[in-house]
This record gives C-alpha cells, structure tokens and sequence, in this order.
C-alpha cells in the first residue's frame, strides 16, 4: 500500500509525528490515544466491538455488554453474500460511566474464539 507523503521539496520538514512548514505551521497526522476524549451522540455513548467473529449474533453480543447498563442500540452489519457478520458492531449507551464500565471491562477479552478490541466509536482531540 503508498502512502502519501508530503513534499519535503516545498521547504518542509519532517519530524517525529508531525509535518512543519517552514512558516511553523503544525499539522498533528496521527493523534496519540491520550490527546482524545470520548464524544457524546445525539442520543447516547457510542461503543465499537471490533475483531468479532463472523457467526456472532446480535443476541450474543447483547447479552454480553447488557451487564454494564442499558443498551440503547446495537448495530452489528452483516455481510450481503454470505450473511455473516462483517467484525464490528456499534453498541450505544445512555450514560458515559456504562460505556466506559463496558469498554474497561470487555477490551481484550475473548469473545468467540477471539480478543475482541472495544473502544469509544467516536473521539475528539482535547
């Protein structure tokens, strides 16, 4: 896969994570995990279960993440051809502590057969 770089032809230089021009501008690329705070939904706490296992039904991952408080909505996309699920589903909470009880709790846990990877779906540079 290319990535593309920038023009270190244009008076910019490259250091560590971050791209500067030579006017001092920074641009961050990639954020470190603490500089990102969780983000709040229209309606709840959004929660991402990657690296599920393609026979896993709602059902199961329901049950799995209802004992850290009310689930509000769970998608979990299924593949059109096969009909297994794609790896990930979307869990959404009422109040924050129950998001962050089921992201403490369920991250690297196994879940059929895999580590399931559970974080915040969406987050925000502090």
């Amino acid at each position: 896969m290319d990535v593309d770089r920038p023009n270190l032809q244009q008076g910019g230089r490259m250091e560590g994570r971050e791209y500067q021009t030579s006017s001092r501008q920074e641009v961050v690329f990639a954020s470190t995990q603490q500089d990102l705070e969780p983000v709040r939904s229209i309606e709840g706490w959004v929660v991402i279960v990657t690296n599920i296992h393609e026979e896993a039904q709602e059902d199961d991952i329901y049950d799995s993440f209802a004992e850290f408080g009310d689930v509000k909505s769970l998608h979990l996309n299924l593949d059109r051809r096969t009909g297994f699920a794609k790896g990930y589903a979307l869990l959404e909470y009422e109040e924050r502590q129950e998001a962050e009880d089921a992201i403490a709790s369920m991250n690297g846990q196994e879940f059929f057969t895999r580590k399931i990877k559970v974080d915040w779906a969406f987050k925000t540079a502090s």
